[in-house]
């Protein structure tokens, strides 16, 4: 059984999904080498937005009869494309989890009508797989915006803190075994997959102490993120507005 557990700053806490366990192995995925692809009980896909630069990942267990699937992050305006892909591959979508309030994008999880966790902010989370000798080797750690291919998110609205985020992914991230393989929820450059030992080394800000790195955060001089006054709302609803009564 494929066991998640998310990570919360400051807090380490386990997510187990209730009645619909999703057991599984790495599937194949064309951008990666490592050996944890070639089982064919899970099915792994890493899917773009372009607008927003976003990845969602769609995760299902082959070995299963249903075929239980989730998706993390997913994107209102390829909610369609998402959907059409779990229909092609014969997957049951049991879940769709959010790293984040996204201040970039709207969610899809409304319009997949499943359930939603939001969470580089105040309530950040990182979803990791397992460390079960039945769990995909080596393990996968959904890292939302908390931790980039050597970057990371700001830290400047939504309860946002330099400090925490330091401690966060020093303690919750960095603590993973060096080949565990990171997939954050976007990339800018063109890289889509990364590992523990890599961003130890070669992050420009989080290889860096913790004084450099807040001084490097306090001065990035962004700009406001262009969507953030509609998706921060419509997230916080599961990207539905009109149903802002209603809870995820």
């Amino acid at each position: 059984m494929l066991r998640f557990r998310w990570f919360e700053a400051p807090f380490i806490q386990s997510f187990k999904p209730h009645n619909s366990p999703i057991r599984a192995q790495m599937g194949s995925y064309s951008t990666t080498s490592s050996s944890a692809q070639n089982s064919p009980k899970l099915v792994f896909r890493q899917l773009f937005e372009k607008e927003s630069s976003t990845y969602t990942y769609l995760l299902a267990d082959a070995s299963h009869p249903q075929k239980p699937a989730l998706l993390i992050d997913p994107v209102d305006k390829t909610a369609d494309r998402d959907l059409a892909l779990v229909k092609e591959l014969g997957l049951k979508l049991i879940y769709a989890i959010n790293t984040h309030v996204h201040a970039d994008h709207i969610t899809g999880s409304g319009l997949i009508k499943v359930r939603a966790t939001p969470g580089h902010t105040l309530g950040c989370v990182t979803y990791v797989t397992g460390d079960g000798p039945n769990q995909p080797q080596p393990r996968m750690a959904f890292t939302g915006d908390a931790l980039l291919i050597r970057g990371c998110g700001r830290t400047d609205f939504q309860g946002g803190s330099s400090d925490k985020l330091y401690d966060s992914v020093h303690s919750q991230i960095f603590t993973l075994p060096k080949d565990t393989l990171l997939y954050p929820a976007h990339d800018y450059k063109g890289f889509t997959v990364s590992s523990v030992g890599e961003e130890m080394l070669y992050n420009p800000r989080l290889s860096k102490d913790k004084e450099t790195f807040k001084n490097i955060m306090q001065n990035l001089n962004l700009s406001y993120p262009k969507m953030m006054d509609v998706a921060v709302p419509a997230n916080m609803v599961c990207g539905l507005q009109e149903t802002k009564s209603e809870a995820c």
